[in-house]
């Protein structure tokens, strides 16, 4: 009887080992650009959803926007993984009719406008690997400047009579990228 214990005892605490070691995770800590989401309508119980678009968020920390976003260069639009567009509704963008789907969308950054572009790739990571020929539209937007600076890059919608505009603001730079129906 007393064997029956100890070997009870023994597995007990066997078990009690495993399953402790099995439950300690180690978690990465909180990612220095993390990934948001912003979509249109915003009401987020609204499933009518037109557009969504999911990308991370940088911080400026003291460095020039120039020098994280270059003037003249495919830019992944935020941080990390490329951002991911989500159309779910056939839309334009400029007159290029852009059908339902999941897309990357890049831009260029420049002096006075930007290029928005949508791509077919998908799952890319930074711009590293952009192809100019998996293009599905181009639009070039004018450069506003703000007075207010936004330290951390960000993307909201506003609706329009047609459609919905995505806003990128990052420091003092604005962009408007029309999505029309």
């Amino acid at each position: 009887m007393k064997t029956k214990s100890i070997i009870s005892a023994i597995t007990m605490a066997f078990l009690m080992l495993i399953s402790v070691n099995m439950n300690a995770q180690d978690f990465p800590k909180m990612d220095k650009s993390p990934m948001d989401v912003a979509s249109f309508p915003t009401n987020w119980r609204n499933a009518d959803k037109l557009i969504k678009i999911s990308y991370s968020r940088p911080q400026l920390k003291g460095r020039s926007l120039d020098k994280l976003a270059p003037k003249g260069e495919v830019w992944r639009t935020g941080a990390n993984e490329a951002a991911e567009l989500t159309l779910y509704k056939d839309m334009k963008l400029g007159s290029t009719k852009i059908p339902a789907g999941t897309y990357t969308f890049y831009v260029i950054p420049g002096e006075t406008e930007w290029t928005a572009i949508i791509s077919k790739d998908l799952n890319v990571w930074g711009s590293y690997f952009y192809k100019k020929e998996n293009d599905v539209a181009r639009l070039n937007v004018p450069v506003t400047t703000a007075k207010e600076s936004l330290e951390s890059f960000a993307i909201v919608f506003e609706d329009s009579k047609d459609g919905a505009h995505m806003h990128l603001g990052w420091g003092t730079v604005r962009i408007a990228v029309p999505f029309t129906k």
